[in-house]
């Protein structure tokens, strides 16, 4: 039997995993590697690792070695190889080129010489030449440049290994099929299937780790269902070894009626139909079950036995994912508790902050790469509770091992937290009382949406407000001296309650982290959701979203404002800059004014203001939006001669968009800006400017030109009167008296 030199690629951090599965496969002389093993052998040892590795990246056949200190070098040694003992001037061939040399940086020039040496074999012995393919090559060779050695390959594999052929679609963020298989084998998952024992998956996207997992205990190859490998265009290809592993193979997978329960769930409908669609290609359509759900729900179909809950959470790249995500990771722990004692659990994320939410300690850390991305796979032994373990003594159903010291200290903090704060019930009782006097005077206000608690409570530093049948909760950023981990767990135990106190479905709860926004994070996309509900106040309709952005798009604190506008506005022509959502526009327009502009630098506020107007029916060409920057738009509009009657001013504490020629701070522009903005006011008009800055000024000094009101108890309504979060003035040219508007 004629011995070759192969080298398996694979992700770092799978390496030891991979002689395993070589061992077991029977390969000898194996030695591991940094991203990938190496081993000699026969052909039929290569065939059985391209269809049985669940881990490896690539098989690669080694063709020749030789040292190689410049471009010319690199082209002699490459040509000096048979290529007509591989492959015919009929087939098509790629490469692939990777460089770590002093001399040769330059990987595409590299490539280009290696084509040359090949193409130039083959015309000097049979005056004809094969064509260079990119897509779908019959022949793949690759090239390694180090800096002392050049390694040249045949990729016996073909396309990546990971690309088993069930895979009809993907989700946002898939999972490669066999980094999942790496994930299934670090957490055990074959001792499981042996045993009979359930799988599930809460959060399965496009199912890559049930089909995998059902592989596994399936014994089916993973690359049986794969159509082309490098191999099969290969000169010295043996068809009847390869055909024989492959008839082995298909006698192998064992009979599905015995499979272990494997069951899956997502919240998303059009996620789990690309699921279903990947399973019905690999063919375990009758092996695998599917729900539609979230992640807190049980999942149905499992059996009493515990058995291997593992799941791949988003990781949330940007950072208002990351807040976001935080409430799903907790969700996440808390079902892990309540649902699935006496299970293993193994949570694959990327983000070690999240991670901490899910408020348990992992007894096994693997690192494992997605890509270029360090990911960490946590591994738990769930605990069995009881009535002691709930007033705060826990114990363990599994002896845990590889413990740290720093991680008992944080297994302290989050067995702390399955006992109900002290200070819950000063929270339910403030929140009680807040909700009895502010539900009548919303009933009797024509009021739907409201704030009904502002960190009354410290231990519970959230804003709570009601949108109807929805309750928006907005957890102020802790201390750096609170464990950011321990505050959101107090404040995740309060969903419960808040939501038994204000009468909601607790799925009808968002939660939000808001801090103070910096540099692009004031613009960043909270979620992507795309969720929008109608809601009402006085009689008018708007369109809120409670997921996607830091605010919900209807400024609870400016409804008094919003009715004064709506009392001054008959009759009169109205501005508004910085409209936002363009509630103000809404409010003018049915009070009956004349015409209503609306100016914001966000087309995405701009259709939603054009949205609230549809919504309330004001459709007239009267109504005009301008998409720009305002300050800009005041100079422009002044020198055009543009005049109105009523302006309601509402700038950002804060702004450094790219559509802006330079920074704006309503501190130090506020001057300049309410100038620009009188400029464009009638004699008899009236500007309402409004700031939310909490240590703003108006500068009166620089202001002597007009008559200025202080109305902010004017416009502070009953649930902001505790903590006003805005401050108002109504500026004029003649004197108003704003009080008796």
């Amino acid at each position: 039997m004629q011995t070759f030199k192969f080298f398996a690629t694979c992700p770092k951090g799978v390496e030891d995993m991979l002689v395993n599965e070589c061992e077991q496969l029977g390969l000898k002389e194996i030695k591991q590697q940094v991203a990938g093993i190496a081993f000699e052998g026969g052909i039929e040892d290569a065939y059985k690792l391209c269809l049985w590795s669940r881990l490896a990246s690539r098989i690669l056949l080694r063709l020749s070695n030789f040292p190689a200190k410049d471009y010319d070098d690199l082209y002699e040694g490459v040509k000096q190889i048979d290529w007509l003992s591989h492959f015919t001037v009929d087939n098509g061939f790629a490469i692939d080129c990777f460089a770590a040399h002093d001399v040769m940086t330059n990987s595409h020039f590299a490539t280009l010489r290696i084509k040359d040496a090949i193409v130039d074999r083959f015309m000097e012995k049979e005056n004809a030449r094969p064509d260079v393919v990119r897509e779908n090559p019959d022949i793949r060779v690759n090239v390694y440049i180090g800096q002392s050695e050049t390694m040249v390959y045949l990729d016996l594999s073909g396309a990546p290994m990971h690309q088993r052929g069930y895979r009809q679609k993907t989700g946002l963020a898939p999972l490669k099929e066999s980094l999942a298989a790496a994930i299934l084998l670090r957490s055990k998952w074959p001792k499981f299937a042996e045993q009979g024992l359930p799988l599930c998956d809460p959060m399965c996207g496009s199912g890559t780790l049930l089909i995998e997992a059902a592989y596994i205990a399936a014994n089916m190859a993973p690359g049986i269902l794969k159509k082309h490998y490098g191999f099969l265009a290969w000169k010295q290809h043996d068809e009847d070894c390869w055909q024989g592993l492959l008839n082995d193979a298909r006698k192998g997978v064992k009979d599905k009626s015995v499979m272990p329960v494997i069951v899956g769930s997502d919240n998303s409908k059009n996620v789990l139909d690309v699921a279903r669609d990947n399973i019905e290609a690999a063919g375990f359509s009758d092996c695998i079950t599917l729900y539609e759900q979230d992640v807190s729900d049980v999942i149905p179909g499992l059996p009493e036995t515990p058995g291997l809950l593992v799941t791949n959470p988003p990781y949330g790249q940007r950072l208002g994912q990351v807040e976001q995500l935080k409430n799903v990771y907790y969700r996440l722990g808390q079902s892990l508790k309540d649902n699935y004692a006496g299970w293993d659990a193994a949570v694959f994320t990327s983000s070690p902050e999240l991670a901490r939410f899910i408020g348990l300690r992992s007894h096994h850390k693997n690192t494992l790469y997605n890509g270029a991305l360090k990911c960490i796979l946590h591994q738990y032994h769930m605990r069995v509770y009881d009535e002691a373990s709930r007033a705060g003594s826990i114990t363990e159903n599994k002896q845990a091992d590889n413990v740290s010291p720093g991680d008992k200290k944080l297994d302290n903090k989050i067995s702390s937290l399955d006992v109900r704060h002290e200070s819950a019930d000063m929270f339910e009782n403030r929140l009680k009382k807040n909700f009895k006097h502010l539900r009548k005077w919303a009933r009797k206000n024509d009021i739907s949406c409201y704030r009904v608690y502002d960190a009354d409570i410290p231990q519970y530093s959230m804003a709570i407000d009601i949108y109807e049948n929805w309750v928006h909760v907005q957890e102020y950023a802790a201390p750096k001296t609170i464990d950011s981990a321990t505050a959101f767990h107090r404040i995740n135990a309060a969903i419960p309650i808040l939501a038994s106190v204000l009468e909601i479905d607790p799925n009808h709860v968002v939660l939000k982290t808001r801090k103070i926004q910096s540099g692009a994070e004031q613009y960043e996309k909270q979620d992507d959701k795309k969720r929008s509900l109608v809601v009402h106040e006085h009689g008018l309709k708007f369109k809120v979203n409670l997921y996607d952005y830091l605010d919900t798009g209807l400024f609870l604190d400016h409804r008094n404002a919003r009715k004064l506008i709506y009392k001054y506005s008959d009759g009169r022509s109205f501005l508004n800059l910085f409209a936002y959502t363009g509630t103000a526009t809404v409010y003018a327009a049915a009070g009956g004014a004349r015409s209503t502009t609306t100016v914001d630098m966000s087309n995405t506020y701009l259709e939603w203001a054009k949205e609230n107007l549809k919504l309330n029916k004001f459709t007239s060409r009267s109504h005009q939006f301008i998409q720009a920057d305002c300050t800009q738009w005041l100079w422009d509009a002044s020198r055009a001669g543009h005049s109105y009657q009523l302006i309601f001013l509402d700038p950002p504490t804060f702004s450094n968009s790219k559509k802006m020629t330079q920074t704006f701070d309503v501190t130090r522009d506020h001057v300049e800006l309410i100038n620009l903005t009188m400029k464009l006011l009638e004699e008899e008009g009236m500007l309402i400017f409004s700031c939310n800055a909490k240590k703003f000024k108006l500068d009166l000094a620089q202001l002597t030109d007009y008559f200025i009101q202080d109305i902010t108890a004017l416009t502070v309504s009953e649930d902001f009167k505790k903590k006003p979060k805005h401050k108002c003035w109504c500026i004029s040219k003649q004197q108003i008296d704003a009080l008796k508007l």
